[in-house]
């Protein structure tokens, strides 16, 4: 239980390291005062260009994995695989809850769809092209990045029980039901918006709907 409680505690530290404010730290820019207000990659690039939004993604990718990563280790003790598997979910989610809350920029970050990402990277490799090509679809079609993020959190649990190791089903159906909750949840003005039409359309990615109309 206590190397359980230092990896969840390791996770969320890492989940905290919140790329788009730390970067913007090192320029002296907030990027919660700037554009939509978000910390995430979609604002990084609206406000700062391509480069730094390259880097913010990066780093909360980067942060998922390693998070994941280090919930599958033993460090020397003799745990069965299946519960370290355990462990990599239940990191993956506290560094999401990290990103999301981080204790080193006041509990304000951003909404965690890059470190979730990450994270997949490492648990549930064969779900990270579909929803990714679903992600890209919805943003091709329709240029709202947050209808795209919402169509990933519902489909992650779909994704989870299909593509999981049968041994390790349950508990993969159990995280992505968790982390799609938490997505709705940081989206949830993206949804408001979307309601009521006033949400920011990204026109620049509506790649699908141009070719369309070509």
């Amino acid at each position: 239980m206590l190397l359980l409680i230092s990896k969840l505690l390791i996770a969320y530290l890492l989940g905290s390291i919140v790329g788009s404010l730390v970067l913007g730290r090192l320029r002296g820019v907030d990027i919660r005062k700037l554009g939509s207000g978000n910390a995430g990659g979609t604002n990084a690039f609206r406000t700062r260009g391509w480069r730094f939004a390259l880097g913010v993604v990066l780093i909360d990718i980067g942060k998922g994995a390693l998070a994941a990563w280090i919930g599958l280790l033993a460090f020397g003790t003799s745990i069965a695989g299946e519960t370290l598997y355990m462990h990599a979910l239940a990191c993956a989610l506290c560094a999401t809850i990290g990103h999301v809350w981080p204790v080193y920029f006041g509990f304000a970050g951003g909404k965690g769809v890059a470190t979730v990402a990450g994270a997949l990277l490492v648990l549930l490799p064969l779900a990270v092209v579909p929803l990714l090509l679903l992600w890209l679809l919805v943003i091709g079609v329709s240029g709202y990045v947050g209808l795209a993020s919402v169509s990933i959190a519902i489909a992650l649990p779909l994704a989870g029980w299909w593509l999981a190791p049968i041994s390790q089903r349950t508990d993969v159906l159990l995280f992505a039901i968790s982390i799609g909750v938490l997505l709705l949840f940081t989206h949830r003005a993206n949804v408001q918006r979307l309601l009521a039409g006033t949400e920011n359309r990204f026109e620049r990615a509506r790649v699908l709907t141009r070719l369309r109309r070509a």
